[in-house]
């Protein structure tokens, strides 16, 4: 079963997005050592494939590190380190984004082995508040890092979508903005306003829209409502209980035609054998959102499906297993939508 993810303008053509309800796919890094191997784990594994980041291969490819390649005066080593030169660092200098760099070889590797692809793909890169946060701990001063920062996010991602259309032209691309640092974003003495923190990542978010569906994605608990502010198509959080505490925002988010990418599988401590407990954890925390008024069918229906976070520290046999388990729950996803409309005579 398809239904929209969102509608966008380009010009006065209006782009309608489809995905199968309950699509499985996945989050940031994988463990491989070889780019090839990954970027067929990925082709073969994920029903909407994303392109991974591989820090075992290369440190380079690090959210972070992948993110200050190309910024000016931030030099990346051999092995992942990082020197900063505050005094050369420009908020307005172009970002060049080297796919040569090692920092981009799981990029690489998967564009050579999607070839002649015409389904959807998925990506995603760091965001500017984590990149931020990032630069203001190397030592750059708050009116830059941030600058710096949004620029270089913005300049980064228009690049690599470039760079997708180019290698596979047809195929729809989702891109998900990572923002592990919102998780940090109400606590005392965070550097920056909630409201700026928001403007931010809506600014990387309306830099991906003309051209590809743009999502938002946490790993961290963090506040549900400053997220949907900041505008994503698709909301990519944990499934945690908690989440019914937000539920009016997220009944909102979908009626307004956004879509959720609920992380279903746990990937810290141990790793689940079977299907059954994210299974529950999902059908448990739906029936509260239902509780509190959401549409069950509209669950389903707008639902995309993900481990909780990147599989890079664990070994390509989890990450084969944890991907397995987030498939079948998709399937679940998916049968129940399918059964829904047709009880509903949809």
């Amino acid at each position: 079963m398809t239904a929209c993810v969102c509608d966008r303008k380009e010009g006065d053509k209006v782009h309608r997005v489809q995905l199968p309800s309950g699509i499985a796919t996945g989050i940031g890094s994988l463990p491989h050592r070889d780019p090839t191997e990954a970027a067929q784990f990925s082709l073969r594994a994920l029903e909407l494939p994303a392109i991974p980041t591989l820090p075992r291969w290369s440190p380079a490819e690090g959210m972070i590190v992948q993110a200050m390649v190309g910024i000016r005066g931030i030099t990346v080593g051999q092995y992942g380190s990082i020197a900063v030169d505050i005094h050369r660092i420009d908020p307005m200098a172009d970002v060049r984004t080297d796919l040569n760099h090692d920092a981009f070889g799981g990029f690489r590797a998967f564009l050579d082995a999607a070839k002649g692809r015409t389904g959807p793909v998925k990506w995603q890169f760091v965001g500017p508040v984590t990149l931020g946060m990032a630069m203001l701990r190397a030592g750059v001063p708050l009116h830059n890092a941030f600058e710096a920062a949004v620029r270089a996010v913005r300049g980064h991602v228009q690049n690599l979508l470039d760079e997708v259309a180019a290698a596979l032209p047809g195929c729809q691309q989702i891109v998900f903005i990572d923002e592990p640092s919102l998780g940090e974003l109400m606590q005392p003495g965070f550097p920056i306003a909630p409201d700026t923190a928001i403007d931010l990542v809506s600014g990387a978010l309306a830099a991906i829209e003309p051209s590809a569906v743009a999502g938002l994605h946490v790993c961290a608990e963090a506040d549900v409502a400053s997220l949907l502010a900041s505008g994503p198509g698709v909301l990519s959080v944990p499934v945690r209980a908690s989440l019914a505490d937000s539920a009016g925002y997220l009944i909102r988010f979908l009626e307004a035609g956004g879509w959720i990418a609920w992380g279903v599988v746990s990937t810290n401590g141990p790793i689940v054998t079977s299907v059954e407990r994210p299974w529950r954890h999902l059908s448990e925390l739906w029936c509260k959102l239902v509780e509190h008024g959401a549409d069950p069918a509209m669950l389903r229906r707008q639902s995309i499906v993900t481990p909780e976070c990147g599989l890079g520290l664990h070994t390509p046999a989890v990450a084969e297993r944890i991907h397995r388990l987030t498939a079948e729950v998709g399937r679940r996803v998916s049968d129940q939508a399918v059964a829904t409309r047709f009880v509903l005579g949809a």
